[in-house]
């Protein structure tokens, strides 16, 4: 094995590991993009909303967005960062804008349906990114929630795409 398909296999595992360890399973973020789709597919499954997710996590953009954003978040858990970037990401301040970047760039992956089921889902906040946003746990979320809401709004748009080519 190549040092490249050595590399892309331990950020895809980290990835995967420091999602489930921040608390977000793949089945979580399946349920958002059902949530985003169900009242344009009569025929989805849970199963199609979970393969869109999996395919959009196995791409190595939404791992390096994934490991980058986490790795943020769990450095302001530890107040790791220097002042003010200590402060703007422990609150999620309205104005600091970075975490949204860095999930656009999961967005954009999946073209600009992505940005509109992105905006749509985060405004609301519904399963767990309403979970990611309860400041009484303790944990920084910053940029964790935005990245499971772009990872929804990717897989939806993949969905929307494949089921818009067969029909």
């Amino acid at each position: 094995m190549s040092n490249e398909n050595k590399k892309v296999d331990l950020t895809e595992q980290t990835a995967r590991r420091w999602l489930g360890e921040r608390g977000v399973k793949t089945t979580d973020i399946a349920e958002l993009v059902y949530f985003l789709q169900k009242d344009y597919h009569d025929e989805l499954k849970m199963e199609d909303c979970l393969h869109n997710v999996e395919r959009v996590i196995s791409k190595r953009e939404v791992q390096n967005a994934i490991i980058t954003g986490i790795q943020m978040d769990m450095l302001a858990e530890k107040k790791l960062l220097d002042e003010p970037l200590q402060t703007i990401i422990d609150t999620d301040e309205g104005l600091y804008g970075v975490d949204e970047v860095l999930a656009f760039s999961i967005v954009n992956v999946y073209g600009s349906i992505g940005f509109t089921n992105y905006g749509y889902i985060d405004k609301l906040k519904p399963g767990i990114l309403k979970d990611l946003n309860d400041k009484s746990s303790g944990k920084c979320h910053t940029f964790l929630d935005d990245i499971v809401g772009a990872i929804a709004a990717a897989a939806s748009s993949r969905l929307a795409h494949r089921i818009e080519n067969v029909e």
